[in-house]
């Protein structure tokens, strides 16, 4: 079952939305080469708890962190650690902050210092993904048709389409139903109603589509060592088409 949230929860979610979106901000002011994955963790959490929040993926499952730092060839799920950044590393960041109960997520993928241009038109492809599917949400919009738009910008684009991973419902849970691949057929799945919080995050590979998980159960990365990136939102559906959560204002 897919929830519409009241006025009230949209607003602790708003909420939550824009402490996920200064995090970022600190993210990308702390972001070069030397500095430590772990080290953005501790900002992150340290950030986070001071809004009165605290990071939804401390512990969810077991994951050990407040924030995925997946880097390079790591799609999502990294753990933050003891590597450091380089000069022209892309680093994908993954941040949730749940506020009064309810949650807001957002991820990032950021190039560290001068990034090849290859590196380069991967971000900007897959960001314009994520603003593809975003303009199209308003009340009676099936959700495939979104999942479509998001496809066809990346595929026309020569990348490929992770299909193991969707975005998500949010709210009180921090993955509720409906899933939302990145593919799929317009004009199809359930249709978008007013009150509906959804994380639209396209992930995408620069090779094949391909992913596999390592060892520690979490990372997950391309199989053929090429780079990938995730960039997500969380949106309400509102009577007139939609507003985004995790993005700041100014």
């Amino acid at each position: 079952m897919i929830i519409c949230k009241s006025e009230q929860e949209l607003a602790f979610m708003r909420e939550a939305g824009r402490i996920v979106a200064e995090t970022h901000r600190l993210m990308a002011q702390a972001i070069q080469p030397g500095i430590t994955t772990g080290e953005l963790d501790r900002i992150a959490d340290q950030y986070i708890r001071s809004q009165d929040a605290v990071p939804s993926f401390k512990g969810y499952n077991g994951f050990p962190a407040s924030i995925c730092a997946s880097v390079n060839d790591q799609l999502v799920h990294g753990f933050p650690g003891k590597r450091k950044l380089v000069e022209g590393d892309i680093v994908s960041l993954d941040i949730g902050a749940q506020y009064k109960g309810y949650h807001g997520d957002s991820a990032w993928t950021y190039g560290v210092g001068s990034i090849s241009e290859e590196a380069q038109r991967l971000l900007d492809v897959t960001e314009g993904s994520l603003y593809a599917g975003l303009e199209l949400i308003k009340p009676d919009v099936r959700l495939f048709t979104i999942s479509h738009a998001i496809q066809k910008y990346i595929e026309d684009a020569g990348f490929s389409v992770v299909r193991e991973y969707v975005g998500h419902g949010v709210g009180a849970e921090l993955h509720e139903e409906p899933q939302i691949p990145n593919y799929g057929i317009a004009d199809r799945g359930p249709r978008l109603k007013a009150g509906m919080v959804l994380a639209i995050e396209p992930m995408v590979n620069a090779g094949k589509r391909y992913v596999r998980t390592l060892e520690d159960n979490w990372t997950v990365v391309t199989v053929d060592g090429s780079l990938c990136a995730h960039f997500e939102h969380t949106v309400a559906v509102t009577p007139e088409g939609m507003e985004i959560f995790t993005k700041l204002n100014a």
